[in-house]
């Protein structure tokens, strides 16, 4: 099938992570739907003004954030896997965003941003996967950071940032933003069920169902990553011609945004920060 959408009915943002505040604001004063890059923005207050234009557009625009790792097989299984029960009650998960592209932070354009965040420009894709799997929102944040991997060189912030999550349910998370790693770029995910763990990482992907030493794990073959970049467009145009379809809606991208300016308050506090969520 194929869906139609004019040409002026929605905008596509894909600039600097600092841009994307503003522009997304007048698209959204202009009537534009819009499918933004992340971050969606980088602060509270940026995130009050797009929420209050949301408000003001009473349900008729589409906002969406490109947090890619919706759109990855393996991923949709394992949230199925977590919404059957089949894992039990998830009580702890571990997300780690290795970048490995060290040269594009001390000198590519992330240099020169003003307060560039290695959470809301990159660990965001696993803070929305995190709530986006386990359809929880954390309450409460701990951060710690360093930026030793850059130090000498034109990046003047973190460059590893490692965070806790607490929530009410009693599900504690663990989430880092590694810049600087000797690594290969890669999303590192361990989830604990009180049934099933499911592991990421360089072994490929697998489920453990059992707690006997001599049962081993489970492959999973799925792919981690999206076919293309642009997946989660088609679903962006087809909730604006139909409707929601179950990929995302506008709170959950903001509620994403809420978390990670948390963490950078955390980092920069060294106490623990309350979540607010507009």
């Amino acid at each position: 099938m194929v869906i139609k959408v004019k040409s002026d009915d929605a905008v596509v943002i894909a600039s600097y992570d600092d841009d994307h505040y503003y522009q997304v604001v007048s698209a959204l004063e202009a009537g534009k739907h819009v499918f933004v890059e992340k971050p969606l923005c980088r602060s509270l207050d940026e995130l009050a003004t797009i929420k209050e234009r949301l408000v003001a557009a009473s349900g008729s625009l589409v906002l969406w954030s490109n947090l890619i790792l919706r759109a990855a097989p393996m991923y949709q299984w394992l949230r199925e896997e977590i919404r059957s029960g089949a894992l039990g009650q998830v009580y702890a998960f571990d997300g780690d965003y290795l970048y490995g592209r060290l040269g594009k932070i001390t000198a590519g354009w992330r240099s020169t941003v003003e307060n560039y965040s290695v959470v809301t420009g990159g660990a965001i894709h696993l803070v929305d996967l995190l709530l986006w799997l386990t359809g929880e929102r954390p309450v409460a944040v701990a951060a710690s950071s360093n930026g030793i991997c850059t130090e000498g060189t034109a990046f003047k912030y973190a460059d590893f940032v490692a965070a806790t999550l607490e929530f009410d349910s009693g599900l504690v998370a663990r989430v880092t933003a590694n810049f600087g790693c000797v690594h290969a770029h890669q999303h590192v995910v361990r989830l604990f069920g009180t049934q099933g763990t499911f592991l990421y990482d360089d072994r490929g992907a697998r489920l453990h169902m059992s707690r006997d030493p001599d049962v081993g794990a489970e492959g999973i073959g799925l792919a981690p990553l999206a076919m293309d970049k642009g997946d989660l467009v088609a679903e962006f145009v087809a909730e604006i011609v139909s409707g929601p379809v179950g990929g995302g809606n506008p709170q959950s991208f903001l509620d994403a945004v809420s978390v990670c300016v948390a963490i950078d308050a955390a980092q920069q506090s060294r106490r623990t920060e309350e979540v607010v969520y507009l």
